[in-house]
């Protein structure tokens, strides 16, 4: 379970690293360093939860899966959105700023695979 938490942490922020400096480089200036970091560090929370609650699910009733999916997307979906929504009408740096969404935009797709494969490859053989 830890090797699997610290790898989507991990790949959150290779993500981060590999999209962001680039873009700090060609022009983004320090915000899209900002925007990308806070982008991934709101979608790792969910991501995080939902692995979790994978792996205690799926030990105790593999029926659980349907509800583990459907429940995990509504947590993360929630989660990203009401916290960009906080952060995009209540923090003055973000306040009007559609490069932040566009990050968000960016790293939820990535953190949601690093998600899914990594829960994918933790679940239990299925015994025929």
């Amino acid at each position: 379970m830890i090797r699997r938490l610290l790898l989507l942490i991990g790949g959150a922020l290779a993500f981060w690293l590999l999209a962001g400096l680039p873009a700090h480089a060609f022009g983004g200036g320090d915000r899209a360093l900002v925007f990308s970091g806070v982008a991934v560090l709101l979608c790792l929370p969910p991501m995080i939860a939902s692995l979790v609650w994978a792996e205690v699910a799926l030990k105790r009733d593999p029926q659980q899966q349907l509800l583990l999916v459907l429940g995990g997307t509504g947590l993360r979906i929630a989660f990203v959105m009401a916290g960009g929504l906080v952060l995009f009408f209540c923090v003055p740096y973000f306040q009007g700023q559609i490069a932040f969404w566009l990050w968000v935009m960016a790293a939820y797709p990535v953190t949601l695979a690093l998600d899914v494969g990594l829960m994918l490859a933790g679940r239990p053989a299925i015994k025929a």
